[in-house]
């Protein structure tokens, strides 16, 4: 979990490729689905400096419930 919040101190720095570094390496760690799931993702503003990149919206997106095929 604490790789989550180096990933949330590095995007408030400005340092945004070693904060989505960080963050995909701790969204698949025990404990890192806290502070990176969807709606921690979408909602909180620690993830602000963040939202508009594209890799940033790929892992938001990634989260999200697949729709079935018809």
């Amino acid at each position: 979990m604490l790789i989550a919040w180096f990933a949330i101190i590095a995007a408030w720095a400005g340092e945004k490729d070693l904060a989505l570094e960080q963050l995909n390496t701790a969204i698949p760690l025990p404990g890192g689905a806290i502070i990176t799931s969807c709606g921690m993702l979408k909602l909180m503003p620690f993830w602000d400096p963040l939202r508009g990149d594209p890799r940033f919206e790929q892992i938001v997106a990634s989260f999200e419930p697949k729709k079935p095929d018809k």
